[in-house]
């Protein structure tokens, strides 16, 4: 029987959500063995003078504990 856990983490991106939520799987692999999904929780963007300067997405990780 696998165990599998969750965690939450925040990434950011000048370019898209897409490239956010990219960055931050690339990121989390570096730390974490086994992830099997990333689950986009949600998005917002970061407005400066009117303008979107960066998007940025809340994953939850899964990946299996052994």
């Amino acid at each position: 029987m696998a165990v599998a856990r969750v965690t939450e983490i925040i990434s950011s991106s000048k370019k898209s959500f897409d490239h956010a939520t990219r960055k931050g799987v690339r990121r989390a692999s570096k730390t974490l063995r086994n992830i099997k999904s990333a689950w986009v929780k949600d998005q917002n963007v970061i407005v400066e003078k009117g303008e979107v300067v960066a998007y940025r997405v809340v994953l939850k990780v899964t990946f299996i504990l052994g």
